[in-house]
């Protein structure tokens, strides 16, 4: 038995982070199928929360490769979609895979390569690192376009490689003193956005499972829900600091 396993009863929403919590971007991580089944079993509801740059259907598909079965959560939230619903309407520019184009541009979002002056940031390439854009970053403060972050990760652990993420390019154009509107944890409006989709329950029957310190555990406390802090994923060794209090820190689902 493990502390999870005593989880309060008046937690009837759980909102559960995946990379780090469910899965490392190649296979489920070993505990999490198991307790997806028991939080269900106990008649709770699991929507996953994530800040992937992407939409609910695209992470669905990828958690179909992984073989979660759907009957083990009741939905998803992601940050990407958070932002592209904001960007529907009117031409942006973009910066990101060939994948998140695609995805994002088959659920609605129109994207152009001139004159644009807002961006789409969905995160770098595998191997690209933050000084490959040094020249983006510079054209896009001198047109001083909008910075749209559709994933504030930072980094993220695929598989065991550490990987840049749009969190970490949008820094650095803040930096330079661009502008940017950042979505996904830990920022309230993909609580909120999450809430609806639950039905709108009272936030003390809410609970929020996460890796990562600056993102799920800030997140809850700025939101103002309890949290599980998992301290075997993407901040694994961190100290976690004095203002941060989680109900739980456990090493994994």
């Amino acid at each position: 038995m493990t502390s999870l396993d005593a989880l309060a009863d008046r937690y009837r929403l759980i909102l559960c982070d995946l990379w780090g919590c469910v899965h490392d971007g190649y296979r489920l991580l070993p505990g999490a199928p198991g307790r997806l089944r028991r939080w269900k079993a106990e008649g709770r509801t699991v929507l996953f929360l994530t800040n992937a740059p992407r939409t609910s259907g695209a992470i669905r598909t990828q958690l179909d490769r992984l073989h979660l079965p759907r009957e083990l959560y009741d939905g998803i939230v992601t940050a990407g979609e958070v932002g592209a619903t904001a960007l529907l309407g009117r031409p942006v520019g973009f910066c990101g895979t060939a994948a998140d184009h695609a995805d994002l541009q088959a659920f609605g979002l129109e994207f152009t390569n001139e004159g644009y002056s807002e961006l789409a940031c969905a995160g770098l390439a595998a191997g690209e690192t933050i000084e490959d854009y040094r020249e983006d970053l510079a054209h896009w403060r001198r047109d001083d376009v909008l910075l749209h972050c559709l994933n504030p990760d930072r980094i993220v652990i695929h598989g065991s490689e550490r990987m840049v993420c749009a969190g970490a390019l949008a820094d650095a154009y803040e930096a330079l003193g661009g502008r940017t509107c950042w979505y996904g944890k830990p920022y309230p409006t993909t609580y909120d956005h999450a809430l609806r989709l639950a039905g709108s329950p009272p936030k003390e029957a809410v609970v929020a499972v996460g890796d990562g310190l600056k993102t799920d555990i800030a997140g809850a406390m700025l939101y103002g829900i309890d949290c599980v802090y998992v301290s075997g994923g993407v901040d694994e060794g961190a100290t976690l600091p004095k203002d941060m209090k989680p109900i739980l820190i456990v090493p994994g689902l």
